[in-house]
């Protein structure tokens, strides 16, 4: 495999932001313009029905043994998962837009009262030139995607001009209106009925707190499956290829999250950032978690490359200043690499541009079920996962197999069923092939 030399351009205030050239709105030096969704049009999710969605084997959302029913649940659970799972009820919507239906929203819910319809579902709306996508309870989740694969080669971004997702604001991670890290207060919000173990048979409210433990938002990722959409959030670490997300951790101080200032360059601890960063990561085949799928994180900053430990938080924002100082998040696939790309007026350093490139397989390491075609990988980093629980003993066989190939769609948005609460505005989704 051919190598590429990790590339970071920073661009101060005034000058263009990388890849940007001479010509109309969205010109991308070397690249060509293929799709491109600016919300001028209006959108609004409330025509499309809600279906309930039983995550069975025949449901259109079944993936694998990590769905919400998949069988790793199961094991790790015992019976006790089946009989806390029959409690959730699950809907969901879906709907293609954008010239050819280029883009799909996928929209899920739960109804806990039992009347037939989901409790403060999540909606997404479009007018004045943005899209919104307001999630107002963590069991919903919400993620515009790819309705089709992505090229050979590619360049996605997405420009970012609202975000609630948590983090602190004015200083505090408590809110004056009452929400802590961006979830509304009142009654309890956990993560049930999914975990990595532990006692599956208590009640909704004894389940780990979510709201004291994190928020976040996708700013862009690419995944390896098709049908994109939210799932619990246990399923989402096994099928990320690279991501830009926000992992928003209530007044943490322990040692599993850092900081990399980019103007000394140098880690600091979590507590010196505002809870607002951005994870810029290249998943890779080492298994993160012993006891849940996973795999380990490549992590590039201006402080360097970290591969596990401590989850790095690679730039600040500041999300104060928008909509009038946006944000724009980018990933690229070429010439045998993956690139991620952000734009903006982060802390310490203010208006700049970080790329960090990285090839599919660089210094042993490769980026996780990078390839599209069989032809392009051997097997060589086939595993196979084991779990035990309660519920016996599960075998995940060939992980990464010869012959296998991996589509890549790009996500933006909360796919997490059981954690996340908040709201977002998302505009100018473009897709580039190389010119």
């Amino acid at each position: 495999m051919a190598l590429a030399v990790p590339l970071v351009l920073t661009v101060t205030a005034g000058t263009a932001a990388a890849g940007a050239g001479a010509g109309p709105p969205g010109a991308r030096s070397g690249w060509r313009l293929v799709a491109a969704e600016p919300f001028d049009r209006r959108l609004d999710d409330a025509r499309v029905p809600w279906r309930p969605d039983d995550d069975g084997p025949a449901s259109p959302y079944d993936v694998d043994m990590y769905d919400n029913d998949g069988a790793y649940f199961a094991t790790v659970g015992g019976p006790a998962f089946r009989t806390r799972l029959a409690e959730v009820r699950t809907y969901r919507k879906s709907f293609a837009f954008g010239r050819r239906g280029w883009l799909t929203a996928e929209l899920a819910a739960r109804d806990a009262d039992g009347d037939g319809r989901p409790d403060r579902p999540p909606t997404l709306t479009a007018r004045r030139g943005a899209a919104d996508l307001d999630e107002p309870d963590y069991r919903g989740g919400i993620v515009i995607r790819s309705t089709r694969d992505l090229p050979a080669e590619y360049r996605v971004e997405m420009t970012l001009r609202g975000l609630d997702f948590g983090g602190e604001r004015g200083g505090s991670w408590d809110y004056p209106d009452g929400r802590i890290n961006g979830y509304a207060p009142g009654g309890c919000k956990t993560v049930f009925p999914w975990a990595s173990g532990g006692d599956f048979s208590r009640p909704e409210c004894a389940w780990a707190d979510a709201r004291t433990d994190s928020n976040g938002f996708y700013y862009m990722s690419i995944v390896d499956y098709r049908r994109v959409a939210p799932h619990d959030n246990i399923f989402v670490h096994g099928h990320r290829k690279v991501a830009m997300d926000g992992y928003n951790r209530y007044k943490y101080t322990g040692s599993g999250l850092k900081y990399c200032n980019p103007a000394t360059k140098r880690y600091e601890p979590y507590s010196a950032g505002t809870g607002n960063g951005v994870n810029a990561i290249f998943m890779t085949d080492d298994r993160r978690y012993p006891a849940m799928p996973g795999t380990e994180y490549l992590m590039q900053s201006e402080c360097g490359l970290a591969k596990g430990g401590a989850i790095v938080s690679t730039v600040d924002l500041r999300p104060e200043l928008l909509p009038e100082n946006p944000y724009t998040f980018a990933i690229e696939r070429r010439g045998g690499a993956y690139t991620m790309e952000m734009s903006g007026v982060f802390a310490h350093v203010g208006r700049a541009t970080y790329r960090y490139t990285r090839a599919f397989v660089q210094d042993g390491e490769p980026i996780w079920h990078y390839n599209q075609k069989p032809g392009e990988y051997d097997g060589r980093y086939d595993a196979d996962w084991t779990w035990k629980g309660p519920g016996g003993t599960l075998v995940d066989r060939h992980t990464w197999p010869a012959g296998s190939a991996y589509p890549d769609r790009f996500m933006i948005g909360d796919p997490h069923m059981n954690f996340y609460e908040g709201g977002a505005r998302v505009d100018d989704i473009r897709l580039y092939v190389p010119r």
